[in-house]
This record gives structure tokens, sequence and C-alpha cells, in this order.
């Protein structure tokens, strides 16, 4: 199934039905009066959060929603039937904004919210409604009043335990891929992931979700490389894991350029919890491993873990360490088997501002 982040659909709701204009008339009743029953009402535009979706891929075919107009109402003071209302389904995490694209409508986050975004029509009322003293005989009925319609977005920003992290190329579809059933492309070129993956990864018998987040350049945080829908992503996931390229040259310059357009978009994200990974270690030499290790853990707050998805170098260890920070809501746990690549083992963690 493709994936889809984003759409724009039209919506509109039910026109309320009219009033009917009627009189009873039966055999030896030749002015039995107004019997006009009332509209029905036209039916509702409702986003419902549901389970087992994870892209909005069925809004690229299907643009428009219309719910169903109200009944008008009969004779013998029978209302018309409402109009069936029209559900869109949406998967957790869907942000739902008005036209401009700016305006917060919605934020489902919890399967089987509902949200209503467009109310049906009131339906009219029958000429029953106007019977008086004076006018014992009205021919006049209102007509159903009609329903809003309106463009409106979607947004996907998905939620995951793990937001993979980092520059192009950095390792990360292939890190999913080795932790995980999901089977993102992978390729020795830039740009290889177009859109998110979302992986479960099992680690002492438990399970938890890995995103692969499109890799990240430098002014994503003003939209360069479509960085807002990609930064949108990492908003929702409780821990970050951030992942360098050991067989770069400059790794401090590919850190500090993720670090930056994180805290340009939103402090927030600079203050979620961050592991920081080395990544494609298989292909160094020790020498030449533990000149770049030292140089990058110059520049990071947290101990720098060396990883090979690869070979699979320390990936069960870092499973469970990610298991048990997100056992411990964001804090590391304190008997984590994850080795330190620090020259004291026991030195303290020093995590980045604990994130929401």
């Amino acid at each position: 199934m493709k994936f889809l982040d984003q759409a724009k659909v039209y919506i509109r709701s039910g026109d309320g039905g009219a009033g009917c204009i009627s009189f009873r008339r039966e055999k030896y009743v030749e002015f039995g009066g107004p019997d006009g029953g009332d509209g029905g009402r036209g039916g509702d535009i409702i986003a419902e959060c549901v389970d087992g979706l994870n892209t909005l891929i069925d809004y690229r075919y299907q643009q428009h929603f219309k719910a169903s107009t109200g009944v008008h109402g009969m004779g013998s003071n029978r209302t018309g039937a409402d109009g069936q209302d029209r559900i869109l389904r949406v998967p957790v995490g869907t942000q739902i904004f008005a036209e401009d694209n700016e305006t917060l409508i919605a934020d489902l986050t919890e399967i089987g919210q509902i949200e209503i975004l467009a109310k049906g029509g009131n339906g009219g009322f029958g000429n029953t409604h106007f019977k008086g003293p004076v006018n014992r005989a009205p021919r006049h009925a209102n007509p159903g009043l009609e329903g809003r319609e309106a463009w409106i977005w979607l947004r996907l920003k998905l939620i995951a335990d793990i937001g993979l992290i980092g520059l192009p190329n950095a390792g990360k579809s292939t890190l999913l891929a080795n932790v995980s059933r999901a089977r993102p492309k992978i390729a020795d070129y830039p740009f290889t992931t177009l859109h998110p993956n979302l992986g479960v990864v099992g680690a002492r018998g438990r399970e938890f979700v890995m995103a692969d987040i499109p890799g990240l350049i430098e002014g994503a945080s003003e939209g360069a490389g479509l960085g807002h829908r990609f930064l949108g992503h990492v908003e929702r996931c409780a821990v970050l894991l951030h992942l360098v390229d050991a067989t770069q040259e400059d790794l401090v310059g590919a850190y500090q350029i993720i670090r930056n357009e994180l805290a340009a978009y939103d402090d927030g994200l600079s203050q979620k919890q961050e592991i920081v990974a080395l990544t494609k270690c298989d292909a160094l030499t020790d020498e030449i491993l533990a000149e770049k290790l030292a140089t990058l853990q110059a520049v990071c707050d947290t101990p720098v873990r060396q990883i090979s998805a690869v070979t699979g170098l320390n990936m069960q260890e870092l499973n469970d360490t990610l298991l048990g920070i997100i056992d411990n809501k964001g804090k590391p746990a304190s008997d984590s088997p994850f080795p330190s690549d620090d020259a004291d083992d026991d030195a303290p963690w020093h995590p980045l501002a604990q994130g929401s």
C-alpha cells in the first residue's frame, strides 16, 4: 500500500428536507385542518479515527464527500427521515485543517475519537406549525436549510515510539529492515526513501513501533526537501534515534545540521530524548572508527553508540535499550545491556532535556 500523508478533500453536509403542505381529508371530515409533517435533518460529515490505517491513500482517489439530504415531510404529520451521515475514516495522528491549511479544526490522536466537521441542515417546518386562531388553514411550509460545504486538508503525523532521523543515506531504512519485517526500499544513493515507513520491532518478548523518516537536509525547517512534512512526523515520536554515517568525512557537521533543523522547526523537537548511533561501523578499521567516534562524542551530550545494521553489530542491545527507555517514559533503563563507548562504562547517562 502506498503512503500518503496529506490530502485535500471537499465535504458537504446534507440539506434539510422541506416541510409538507397537507390537509386532513377523510370521509365526513371535509375541513380537517393542516397535517403537513416536518422535513428530516440533513446528514453530517464526520471524521472518525480508526485502527488499522497508517496512510491517507484512500483520499487520493476520492476527494468529494457528500452526506444525504433529509427526507421531505409528509401528510398525516409524518416527519421525514434524517439524512445519512458521511464518515471519513482516518488513521491515528491525523490533523484536519481548514482550506488555508493553517487553521486547525481537529487533531485525532485516539482510536474511536470522532469530530463533526459539517453539520447537516435542519428540516423545514410543515404547515401544521403555522396553524393559528386567525389562519386555520395555512398554505405555507419552510424549505430545509442548506448544508455546509468546505475544502479541508487532512494531514497525517505518524505516532511511533521511535523515530529514525539523520541525513539522507545514513542507513535508516537498512536499520528498520534489520530489526522489523518492514521492507523499505534500500539503495546506495541519497533520497532512496521518499515517504515514512513503519515497522514493529520485537525485544524482550515485547514490541514497539519504529518510524523511518526520510532523510532531512539543511533548510528542512523552512520546507526544503519537503522538510515540513517530514519533520511533522518526528513531532509525535517518543524517542529520536539519530543515525550518523561513519563513512562520511564531516561527522560533526552532519550531526549538527539535523539538530539545528529540529530546533528551528520546533524547539520541542530539540528537547526530545535522543540516542545517537554511528552507523556502518563495519566499513571502517578499528583505528579510524575510534578516531571518528571520539570526534562525534565531543559534541554529543549522550553516549554515541556503534552499530551496523548489515552485520548486526550491537543491534539487539540497541533494541533492548530503546525498549527500556520507552518503558521508563523517556528515561534510559538503569539495567540497559547496551555497552557504552565512553572510557568509563559506569559514567552517568546525560540525556537531552526530557520531552513530552
